[in-house]
């Protein structure tokens, strides 16, 4: 049997994926899965800069906005609930589309990616928080340079989450995190891929980070915080420590002032647009399209409807 196309849209944020990706679906036929950790949560809309119904134009969309922000969500059920979605997807005989910048979520999906049983995983993950709580984290991550270098020399030793990540599998399975990574137990998901990734100099891509948090601001993203406190969803949530989020929220509680939680909120966000650059570019099945003064979203379009014809008639 001949593996089914994917269509995977990849960049850093605010170069304009998400229009981009309803682009192409428009023309060729195909319905969108969001690669996003964060917009999987209900009532986090406008941080995450959320795709609208309006702005859909009728592509559907899958992945969004189906969890509660209090909720646990793995890579694992990702990887789960994306691939049972382009099977619907190409069952209906439609072209998926894998859109995001999380680049973890698009690599599970697309990648031999094996994730451990959930198995006695509330004690031990409560033993790991207990520990960074108290003010051991350094003992953790001196454990995982012993256990798994490999994964250490991945994982920065104050990025907690991970970190604990790490040390859980290791402790369910007797295996490092970074040989799940490697893959090989299982043949990778039979599809035909293409991936496009969408990029622009870095001038420009600040020049966007810092429109795309003026709007933000502009829209409501204060307010939208204030209503999810007032729901009672704890500040600390991991979808609340998310660019946008955490800095609002540490300007609610006085920490500073609203024109330094902008400032902070660009820089957070040009950051992490860095972080994603370097990881896709890791990958070299992905084809670079650099847009431009000149090179506007409809000429990148273009180019990449030429560019997908002319693979398949390779």
């Amino acid at each position: 049997m001949s593996p089914g196309p994917l269509f995977v849209v990849v960049g850093p944020t605010a170069t304009g994926k998400s229009e981009l990706a309803v682009s192409l679906a428009l023309r060729l036929g195909g319905e969108i899965i969001s690669a996003d950790s964060v917009q999987v949560y209900k009532r986090l809309d406008i941080g995450t800069a959320k795709i609208t119904p309006l702005q859909q134009k009728g592509v559907p969309h899958h992945l969004l906005s189906f969890l509660e922000p209090d909720e646990e969500f793995t890579v694992a059920q990702f990887q789960q609930l994306a691939r049972s979605t382009i099977e619907s997807i190409v069952a209906r005989s439609r072209l998926p589309f894998l859109v995001g910048g999380t680049g973890l979520y698009i690599r599970a999906v697309i990648d031999p990616y094996h994730f451990p049983s959930h198995q006695g995983l509330d004690a031990v993950r409560k033993h790991l928080r207990s520990c960074v709580e108290t003010g051991r984290s350094a003992e953790l991550y001196a454990d995982l340079q012993r256990i798994d270098p490999d994964a250490a020399g991945r994982i920065h030793p104050h990025d907690h989450r991970r970190l604990i990540r790490a040390l859980e599998v290791y402790s369910l399975t007797g295996r490092p995190i970074s040989s799940y990574w490697a893959g090989g137990a299982a043949p990778p998901p039979p599809y035909d891929l293409v991936m496009i990734g969408l990029d622009c100099t870095r001038s420009e891509l600040y020049r966007r980070i810092d429109l795309r948090v003026d709007k933000m601001f502009r829209e409501g993203l204060v307010d939208e915080v204030k209503h999810l406190l007032d729901r009672v969803f704890d500040s600390n949530l991991k979808p609340l420590q998310t660019l946008g989020y955490r800095q609002v929220i540490a300007c609610l509680a006085g920490e500073y002032d609203l024109d330094t939680a902008i400032r902070l909120a660009k820089q957070a966000t040009r950051n992490y647009a860095k972080r994603q650059l370097t990881w896709f570019r890791r990958d070299h099945r992905i084809r670079w399209f650099t847009l431009t003064e000149e090179n506007s979203s409809e000429i990148i379009c273009e180019e990449i409807i030429r560019y997908i014809y002319s693979k398949k008639n390779t």
